[in-house]
């Protein structure tokens, strides 16, 4: 059993590993061509960043598949098993909409017909929901049509879940990369666990997801380099929606043998069998509830459901005070504990210390939404371990971050501007440098909002 664990693990290896080397490429490819769109009222970053890093993700995702094609324990995938291809094929489609939505921002009427037809294609090709488990009925067999539009509609709702929390630097990739992790354990443990060869081709495909995310995670985390656009997070919600259906529809509950003893314990032992149906709701858990919360609000303020503002959960947490960063990791928190959760449920339904964990936890969770002026600093032995962005300064230092950095930084270029118009080209010089300092682009300077009116005002 631990050959197939090494053979993933090289393959999200090097998943990441593409990913993460092509990232820097394709980030000067981005601004050659002007993926760059303008910043908007509703944006929270304030240089003008590439997008495109899906193309990037994409690279990982074809170099992951390769790769494991050429494993002795996972070959066997490729040759019993259309599924891989079927992604391959649907991730193609979708990704190169995206490329297109992030050059020229097409219709969003012609990116729903585009992730249709590549939720089709997979159909196509086998990647498709044969069957429920209905708690109570049990497995209920679904025809044609009825399979083809429930796996239609589960891609779809993904894309565009995935899609509609990618609003902060990192936050998209990593909501993404906890729920994937979460399904490998779960995927693993019926292949291995159950001895179910089904549940093989979805183990893979969240062990590329993974790859892609943490590959991709170094260059978009605040402050992001890169976004991964339109052409990244339909990729990852597609390759995410294609694990859940591969696993659902594929798994027969009879070759687990679950409905041995009472109806009681049948019903305990389906939880395993509707787990992957509750996944991916993980991740469109809380896009969902942004959802229709952005919904109630714009109608109750008699806007047009469709009207962007600065309303959602992630606008909110930095409007009471988290950091960006903060705002990020609390969201990471609420996703790893749904996510994680379930899986845990499924394993000991029957464990009341589970129930407890969670429950502790989400009042962790809420004490630590309750405290965004809270600043845990580290002791000074163990900032050698942080960034630089998250060390303490000693002594002033002049970061423009830190209280008084920016009147320090004005007084230091004053004193350079008293020696002459050379030092005052070469003081120019400095403050331009550092507005771009941690690395967003390479063009323009800061702009900054006074306040949310100012955000919100129309440009």
């Amino acid at each position: 059993m631990g050959q197939p664990v090494r053979d993933y693990l090289l393959t999200l290896c090097v998943t990441a590993a593409v990913t993460y080397l092509l990232t820097g490429p394709v980030r000067k490819f981005a601004i050659m061509v002007g993926a760059m769109p303008a910043i908007r009222a509703r944006d929270v970053h304030r240089e003008p960043t590439p997008r495109l890093g899906g193309i990037a993700m994409f690279g990982g995702l074809c170099a992951g598949l390769i790769v494991a094609a050429h494993l002795s324990n996972l070959d066997w995938i490729f040759q019993s098993s259309s599924e891989p291809r079927a992604l391959l094929s649907g991730a193609a489609l979708i990704w190169l909409i995206g490329v297109l939505d992030d050059k020229f921002e097409i219709d969003a009427l012609i990116k729903l017909g585009g992730q249709m037809i590549a939720a089709a294609v997979m159909v196509l090709q086998g990647l498709t929901i044969l069957w429920l488990p209905i708690p109570g009925i049990g497995t209920v067999a679904l025809t044609q049509w009825q399979g083809t539009l429930l796996t239609v509609a589960l891609v779809v709702i993904t894309i565009n879940a995935v899609n509609f929390v990618d609003g902060l630097d990192g936050l998209a990739a990593g909501m993404v990369c906890i729920a994937s992790a979460a399904f490998f354990l779960y995927t693993y443990r019926l292949w291995y666990g159950h001895m179910i060869e089904e549940a093989a081709p979805a183990t893979l495909f969240t062990a590329i997801l993974m790859g892609m995310c943490l590959g991709f995670m170094p260059h978009n985390m605040h402050p992001a380099r890169i976004f991964m656009g339109d052409s990244g997070s339909m990729l990852i919600g597609l390759v995410l929606a294609a694990g859940a259906i591969s696993v659902t529809g594929q798994v027969d509950p009879d070759t687990m043998k679950l409905f041995a003893g009472s109806e009681r314990e049948a019903t305990h032992a389906m939880l395993p069998v509707f787990i992957p149906l509750l996944l991916p709701l993980t991740i469109i858990a809380i896009p969902a509830a942004d959802l229709v919360l952005a919904i109630v609000r714009r109608t109750w303020n008699g806007q047009s459901p469709f009207a962007a503002d600065r309303g959602h959960l992630h606008h909110r947490l930095l409007e009471i005070g988290h950091s960006h960063s903060r705002s990020v990791l609390i969201m990471y928190f609420w996703s790893a504990l749904i996510a994680f959760g379930a899986v845990g449920y499924s394993v000991h339904s029957t464990s009341l210390w589970i129930v407890l964990v969670v429950m502790g936890l989400s009042a962790l969770g809420l004490v630590l939404l309750l405290m965004p002026r809270f600043t845990p600093k580290a002791p000074y032995w163990a900032e050698r371990f942080l960034p630089p962005r998250y060390r303490r300064r000693r002594g002033g230092g002049g970061d423009p971050a830190a209280p008084g950095g920016e009147a320090q930084l004005g007084s230091t270029a004053a004193e350079m501007g008293q020696n002459g118009p050379g030092h005052q080209e070469r003081a120019q010089t400095v403050v331009m440098g550092v507005s771009g300092v941690n690395g967003a682009t390479a063009v323009g300077t800061r702009s900054r909002f006074s306040d949310r009116r100012a955000a919100d005002s129309p440009r």
